[in-house]
């Protein structure tokens, strides 16, 4: 005779538990008291297992003898959602269904005032903050340069169409190719590098949705889609030609343009299931546009350039992803190559610029008893630029590297920690980093959490500044992050606050008076000797709840920075920081329209500019900038085919916002810079050309 009692770790009894001899029939179920008995005529050893849903399996080797009627079992939790902590620190999860779905990406294009671009949605979260006139996410008081976009794990070389002076560019990549997306706004990963303030991981899907063919028609381009899966392969593509001539012959510009945008491309995914759990993904992307127009420059007697731009565009990547043993270990491995061409004229006089971008990288995840996990990997990175500035090409060669390794280890089920080292070394300047990072997180309750996040981060100096010198070192912050969540019956309530210590940053000495020319190319000597910090807290609520189809958030950032860097001849705000941020949106399904209506209102605070009439350093401050947005997409069918018709209004109001000013070279007269246009609309339709295309409102 077989028995014991099976209880939880607390010591209450698990009624209807499984146990049995393993290799046999001989087994039983407990009862009401946990306790169980059954009969067997094995003899020697044999391995006793007990199960109970919920609950991770116990197993025990045992001798069958007279002593075996008292066995005692005490099961452990799986680790869930809801039993479980979750580091998440500086970080916000999307379409990741443990922790959430955040944004989604039909709930990126259906976000008003983001203009389906993934970067300008990310914007109306906490942390980020809006810098209407360039290109970049500028996250906790950091530069556009100090956030990297990374795809299924490899840096995005040019994440955003080239910059153009004073105007705001999107980045190059349809929502459409991801599952998930993690904006992190700082402690994030020790698998990830060369940032200072942020990343965003974009993963993308692993399959088709095998929608067929699909059409897309707007204001500004017309593209085919095409999407066919098979038993364990996939593949996608795309090919589109833009032109916004139509579009700008409607909305007003506040821009000359000479010759408008005009763009064209196309791209190809192709998936294969390698294995069980393999998954081979190989992605390309290629890209050319054309534009002419006048840029205000006040130092020239006419107040305007011509610019001319031609860009060529080019982007692959392929990823393999495995696993072996039950999962005890995972690899993730990518190669990827980007290549980028603007051949630019002021005036023509010859700007142009390139760079190209071969990475390769592989990891190796072991999981471990507990749930806990260790990781290791490491990365290669040849970099080759060039710029050519006044007839005088400058060239520049990094061979970089990386290796990391991080463990998460859950303490007990409330309480987990993860803890990582980074190590770069950078040819270019010849030097080497090592950057620690840690995090923890303490649950407090079923859905509630405190988390905390530290570590240091490095990264190149501008190569700007490396093309004249390249004794430079790598610059450097350093994070702080307390957390605070609750994630309930689809609400979301977040606060979290930190601090950033920046050290090493580049300075800049011309014996001249401050240039605010935010497109000169630097002349003067340069060292690490700059510093600065930022500090601050944001705040986030979301509801999907409370009224049916009704999803709104609200979200406040304040952050509060100085640095001395760059020009700067004392310490001072930087003219991308504006100290409050507030976005509020709304998303309402209308069930028997099949109609999504979207509103947003977005708040900036003034941002510093540079008066040179002002003897105190960047005191000037620009109006607030707000701006209102409304979108709506209609679903419908037509023969059995899915029809998806949308426009949007920007900046409904036509408030006449101001990004910033800039002065002529004496200082008497300043000209305004604001939006590309000031309310501006946009309507479209997306044709999918086969039965099996479904859109429905969670998709919204």
């Amino acid at each position: 005779m077989i028995g014991g009692k099976i209880t939880d770790k607390k010591g209450n009894p698990l009624v209807g538990a499984n146990v049995f001899l393993k290799g046999t029939y001989d087994g039983s179920t407990t009862d009401a008291a946990g306790m169980f008995s059954f009969k067997t005529s094995e003899k020697d050893t044999a391995t006793i297992s007990a199960s109970y849903v919920g609950f991770e399996l116990s197993e025990k080797k045992i001798r069958i003898n007279e002593n075996t009627a008292n066995l005692i079992f005490k099961l452990d939790e799986l680790a869930n959602e809801l039993n479980t902590v979750v580091i998440t620190a500086g970080a916000f999860e999307a379409s990741d269904e443990k922790r959430m779905a955040m944004l989604k990406p039909l709930d990126i294009v259906t976000t008003a005032g983001a203009a389906a671009d993934i970067t300008g949605a990310m914007q109306f979260l906490p942390g980020a903050q809006r810098v209407g006139e360039q290109e970049g996410l500028f996250v906790r008081g950091g530069s556009g340069q100090e956030t990297k976009v990374v795809i299924d794990g490899m840096i995005v070389q040019n994440p955003f169409f080239s910059s153009l002076p004073d105007v705001q560019q999107r980045g190059r990549f349809n929502p459409f190719m991801f599952k998930g997306t993690s904006f992190s706004t700082g402690g994030y990963s020790a698998q990830y590098g060369q940032a200072l303030s942020s990343v965003l991981l974009l993963n993308t899907t692993d399959k088709a949705n095998n929608n067929g063919l699909g059409i897309s028609l707007n204001m500004a381009n017309a593209g085919v889609n095409y999407d066919y899966a098979f038993k364990n392969q996939s593949v996608s593509a795309v090919a589109y030609y833009g032109n916004l001539k139509p579009l700008f012959a409607v909305v007003k510009q506040n821009v000359e343009w000479l010759h408008e945008p005009e763009f064209k491309g196309s791209s190809l995914t192709y998936r294969l299931k390698t294995s069980k759990n393999g998954v081979l993904k190989v992605y390309g992307m290629y890209s050319d546009s054309h534009l002419s127009m006048n840029t205000k420059d006040p130092s020239v007697e006419a107040g305007t350039m011509r610019l001319n731009l031609k860009n060529r565009n080019a982007f692959m990547t392929s990823t393999l992803t495995d696993s072996w043993k039950d999962g005890k270990w995972s690899l993730n491995s990518g190669f990827s190559y980007s290549r980028n061409t603007d051949d630019m004229t002021f005036d023509a006089v010859n700007f142009g610029r390139f760079d190209e971008r071969t990475q390769a990288r592989v990891v190796l995840t072991r999981l471990l008893t507990g749930n806990n996990t260790i990781l290791f990997g490491g990365e290669a990175h040849a970099i080759n630029l060039q710029n050519r500035v006044d007839g005088t090409t400058y060239k520049l060669k990094d061979r970089y590297a990386a290796a990391f390794a991080e463990s998460e280890i859950y303490i007990t089920r409330q309480l987990a920690g993860r803890i990582g080292m980074r190590s770069e070394y950078s040819s270019v300047i010849n030097r080497l980093n090592w950057a620690p990072r840690l995090s923890f997180a303490l649950k407090s309750g079923r859905f509630s959490q405190f988390s905390l996040a530290a570590g240091q981060f490095y990264q190149n100096p501008d190569y700007r500044y490396l093309y004249l010198n390249k004794n430079l070192n790598y610059e450097r912050a350093d994070h702080l992050i307390l957390n605070f969540q609750i994630i309930k019956n689809q609400r979301t309530f977040r606060i979290e606050t930190f601090y950033k210590n920046y050290a090493q940053l580049v300075r800049e000495f011309t014996g001249q008076p401050y240039d605010a020319d935010p497109y000169r190319f630097p002349w003067g000597t340069t060292n690490n000797g700059g510093k600065g910090y930022a500090r601050g807290f944001d705040f986030f609520w979301r509801d999907q709840k409370t009224v049916k189809n009704l999803d709104y958030w609200v979200t406040y950032s304040f952050v509060d920075s100085k640095r001395l860097f760059q020009q700067f001849d004392t310490e001072a705000t930087p003219t991308f920081i504006s100290n409050h941020n507030v976005s509020l949106i709304t998303k309402k399904w209308f069930e028997k329209i099949k109609t999504n209506l979207s509103m947003t209102y977005a708040f900036t605070s003034g941002r510093p500019y540079f008066n040179p009439n002002n003897d105190e350093f960047l005191k000037d401050k620009t109006p607030a900038v707000h701006n209102v947005s409304i979108q709506a997409s209609k679903l419908h069918a037509i023969k059995g085919n899915l029809v998806i018709f949308y426009a949007s209004v920007d900046n409904i109001l036509n408030t006449k916002n101001v990004f910033t000013y800039r002065y002529t070279p004496d200082g008497k007269s300043r000209y305004a810079v604001g939006p590309q246009s000031y309310r501006s609309f946009f309507v479209g339709m997306q044709i999918m050309l086969s039965k099996k295309a479904k859109v429905s409102k969670d998709d919204f």
